[in-house]
């Protein structure tokens, strides 16, 4: 989509810090990190909520925060994966996005 902000990170027509990227998705740091590691992970292809996301996009999703979980140093202390479905739960930016949190304790209920 010509105007998602995820689409033109994902396309490097915005910067961002990326933390790793395949052809399929792109993980970058948030600019807002709600933990000492905040990590979004965008598939490439513009799918605007969890409603529209297929079985296979969503594995290949939490593949990849586990994978960056591990790289980060997170797996064995912890970490949260995190995906938000529509403005009530607090999705802002409408391209599905994976949030990677960690490196501190959670808190539950998250909120």
């Amino acid at each position: 989509m010509n105007d998602c902000l995820f689409c033109k990170i994902a396309g490097k027509k915005i910067p961002s810090m990326i933390v790793r990227e395949t052809d399929e998705w792109v993980a970058f740091r948030d600019i807002n990190p709600q933990a000492p590691t905040h990590v979004l992970v965008v598939p490439r292809k513009h799918v605007a909520t969890v409603n529209d996301l297929d079985p296979a996009t969503a594995g290949m999703l939490v593949e990849a925060g586990k994978s960056i979980a591990r790289e980060e140093g997170l797996a064995e202390r912890g970490y949260r994966l995190v995906l938000n479905c529509n403005a009530e739960a607090g999705q802002t930016v409408f391209h599905v996005h994976l949030h990677l949190l960690g490196g501190r304790t959670m808190k539950w209920p998250p909120g």
